[in-house]
């Protein structure tokens, strides 16, 4: 079985729709409530792609207010399979400069009171997650390495529940727990794709040195807003070439997550 008519997710922020070509938006709800905005789909290097700004078009959700379940149960219910999730990030090592892409194999969640499970009734469904990222999706994006950006093709991602930006002391504890980068908006995502069988990618873009970090400054959101905007253009790049060589089979191991559990819904 192929997926060549099923579109490639991507949950991003601003200055991402010139991506898409002749995109358009699908009106959809979930159980969990609308998405964040409803998805524009459209094609991206001759391929279908279904794209939903996670803070939505005006940035109106905050971090621990984005409506993730809802944001991910509509793109499976629009057919994707696969899940390409570019966010900025801090580093949490002197060595990845501003403009960096980190590719994660690893995620620590500092998240709390955010909604971050499917099953929350019936019987528990338990679901690995020992290796949180996509195989395949982080195979490709390292395949596809072209010099647009300088990148790192490992790294822990270091989840905190903003919005504010750690403390001194919170980022030296990061770093000391084994993190390379941190951000706002990897979990409960990860785990909500995992538990959909999705096969989901971090594409982690860092915008500066946090705060704990030898040499870096007191953060703040405009800095991280303007470095993510001179970053964009070649993260834009990479985008389409990772979304061109992504593989259409169904052989992921993300796709087999679910294998042998009972499910307390049907899904999309």
């Amino acid at each position: 079985m192929t997926n060549d008519a099923s579109p490639i997710g991507i949950l991003g922020g601003s200055g991402l729709y010139e991506l898409i070509e002749d995109a358009e938006p699908v009106q959809i709800d979930t159980p969990y409530g609308a998405p964040s905005e409803p998805p524009r789909v459209g094609l991206l290097a001759g391929r279908r792609v279904a794209f939903i700004p996670r803070h939505g078009a005006d940035h109106r959700f905050p971090p621990h207010g984005v409506p993730y379940r809802a944001n991910l149960w509509a793109l499976r219910a629009l057919g994707v399979r696969r899940v390409l999730a570019p966010s900025a990030v801090g580093g949490l090592r002197a060595d990845l400069a501003p403009g960096t892409l980190v590719v994660p194999d690893q995620v620590i969640d500092g998240t709390w009171g955010r909604p971050w499970t499917y099953f929350e009734d019936g019987a528990p469904v338990h679901v690995g997650f020992a290796d949180p990222y996509c195989p395949q999706g982080r195979a490709t994006v390292a395949a596809v390495e072209d010099g647009q950006m300088p990148m790192e093709h490992r790294g822990t991602l270091v989840v905190i529940q903003g919005p504010r930006f750690s403390s001194r002391a919170e980022s030296r504890r990061n770093v000391a727990a084994g993190g390379d980068v941190v951000g706002m908006t990897g979990m409960p995502e990860a785990a909500l794709a995992r538990e959909l069988a999705l096969c989901y990618t971090t594409l982690a873009v860092v915008t500066d040195a946090d705060a704990g970090v030898e040499g870096g400054e007191a953060v703040s959101h405009q800095a991280v807003l303007a470095q993510f905007a001179r970053s964009l253009e070649s993260l834009r790049g990479v985008l389409a070439d990772v979304v061109g060589a992504l593989p259409v089979d169904d052989e992921c191991i993300c796709r087999h997550a679910l294998d042998g559990l009972v499910l307390p819904f049907t899904l999309p």
